[in-house]
């Protein structure tokens, strides 16, 4: 078995990879407009609610395809299948678990344009962005399944009084994966590897707005060889299903990403017992974040302003990692300023399958929300650069990436979560004002620090609470390392050791003949 290391993205400047991204997109585009069903318990299942589209973000004219809307029965019955693959799953050893998961990360790299080409279409993501998503599910798998081999060691233990200790890590049963629309294959395919491969059993529910992301991992899994009802696919309502599920006293664990607001919900009901309770429910939740980049007076202005860019407008701002606060040391704001916004209006706003720097937001739900913040910030910031639709060839929910400069902390623009191509900056005189003013928000998931003082380094890390800071970077990722947030971004890791953890219990034996 080779050592984990991080799947390499495909360089699209290249024409080779430029033009095979191309091909694999005129090929799935002659797929559009075709019908695709759930997943359970091993079969091709289709809704009893009937269907929903999946429309192409780009160009509303498109239908990506249509898929089922389950009802609560079938969400049910699909936990009901996982119960009961669950019974033998449990007892496969790890190395067989781990080898499923090491055979769906090929599979995944014999289909990578191909799933790119999907996201580029369901998602509106660019080339790179997709490659991006699709490299980061196969770290899943990859790292996941090493992982499960470093659990089933167990832990050691010291044998004090002349017996013998061994702990090791049972699976906790079936469990309920919801995942978002903005990572739909990375963090669908994710969500599910890491309690399957610890012996767990899942339904996955993707996005209404992504299915076509949902549907492609579950051949993925049957291909590789996961046994029927491990992996379930159900597709629907959010309300209806995703509640459903939730709600369940059969559910064992929930593993969400999403908003706040979903998030809080969930974790309130799945606390709700009764006195028949067989467990407290356990709930992994990443629920986004308001990050902030610290620029101080000695920092590389030029390479700090390109990395805001970056981490503010890539994939339209539409990440839980986006940085859309940037605190910035009042000696070199104005520069900083001008930088940022020279760099932002030479980004081209357009369809994603012809790989546009900035392309469209996910739905007009989104464009909605996005726009009143923008009205709203108005009134509370200097706009600078933005803030209105963007024109393009094809109808689609474009927005112009958009600037706030002299943005009170306390402002909504600087206190709420947009998600969306929408970045405000503060000045800051002292170190203290630049803690407070990154420190005071709800959220707690990423920060950054530019400077080349390794002494300030040190003392704005100690006190940033975020789960991640970056130092004169943003978004270096290794799954090696554990992503998650503070404070209401969240509870539980992506990556590092605890990753399998959460989908587990230490069950210690302790022997004395």
């Amino acid at each position: 078995m080779t050592e984990y290391k991080n799947e390499t993205y495909l360089d699209f400047s290249d024409p080779i990879h430029h033009n095979a991204q191309k091909a694999a997109l005129d090929n799935v585009r002659s797929k559009f407009g075709q019908t695709w069903p759930m997943y359970i318990d091993g079969k091709k299942v289709n809704g009893d609610h009937g269907t929903m589209d999946s429309i192409n973000p780009s160009n509303t004219n498109e239908i990506i395809g249509t898929f089922q809307m389950a009802s609560k029965d079938q969400a049910l019955k699909a936990l009901d299948a996982a119960w009961k693959a669950f019974e033998t799953w449990r007892y496969v050893p790890a190395e067989k678990r781990a080898g499923i998961l090491f055979k769906a990360a090929e599979i995944c790299r014999r289909r990578r344009l191909e799933i790119n080409a999907w996201m580029i279409s369901e998602a509106g993501k660019n080339y790179l962005e997709a490659d991006a998503d699709t490299a980061e599910g196969i770290d899943f798998l990859e790292y996941y399944a090493h992982e499960a081999l470093r659990y089933d060691k167990g832990m050691e233990v010291i044998d004090a009084w002349g017996d013998t200790n061994r702990t090791h890590y049972i699976p906790l049963g079936a469990g309920v994966s919801i995942s978002p629309w903005n990572f739909p294959f990375a963090i669908t395919l994710g969500m599910a590897a890491a309690p399957i491969v610890a012996g767990n059993t899942v339904v996955a529910k993707p996005s209404p707005d992504t299915p076509m992301m949902g549907w492609i991992i579950a051949e993925i899994f049957e291909e590789a060889g996961l046994p029927a009802g491990v992996f379930n696919l159900v597709t629907g309502d959010n309300l209806e299903v995703g509640e459903t599920l939730t709600t369940s006293p059969d559910t064992r664990f929930i593993n969400f990403t999403g908003s706040l607001g979903v998030g809080l919900h969930i974790n309130e009901v799945a606390a709700k017992t009764s006195d028949q309770t067989k467990w407290m429910k356990r709930v992994f939740a990443e629920l986004g974040g308001k990050n902030a980049i610290v620029v101080a007076d000695d920092a590389d202005l030029d390479a700090a302003s390109t990395a805001v860019v970056q981490a503010a407008f890539g994939f339209q701002g539409q990440k839980c990692s986006a940085a859309s606060r940037v605190v910035v040391c009042d000696k070199v704001y104005d520069k900083m300023l001008e930088l940022t916004v020279e760099k932002a209006k030479a980004l081209k706003v357009g369809d994603a399958k012809d790989n546009y720097s900035a392309g469209p937001v996910v739905n007009q739900k989104a464009v909605d929300k996005i726009m009143s913040y923008i009205e709203i910030g108005k009134k509370e910031g200097r706009l600078v650069l933005g803030g209105s639709l963007a024109e393009t060839e094809n109808p689609g929910f474009y927005i112009e990436p958009t600037i706030f400069a002299d943005v009170d902390g306390y402002a909504r623009i600087a206190q709420e979560e947009i998600f969306g191509p929408v970045v405000t900056l503060q000045p800051f005189d002292t170190e203290e004002e630049a803690l407070a003013m990154a420190n005071d928000t709800q959220y707690g998931l990423a920060a950054g620090v530019w400077t080349s003082n390794l002494n300030r380094t040190h003392r704005l890390c100690a006190r940033l609470k975020f789960g991640i800071v970056w130092v004169n970077c943003w978004l270096l990722r290794d799954l090696r390392t554990p992503f998650g947030g503070h404070k209401a971004s969240g509870v539980g890791r992506e990556g590092g050791w605890e990753a399998l953890r959460f989908f587990t219990e230490p069950t210690n034996v302790c022997v004395k003949l």
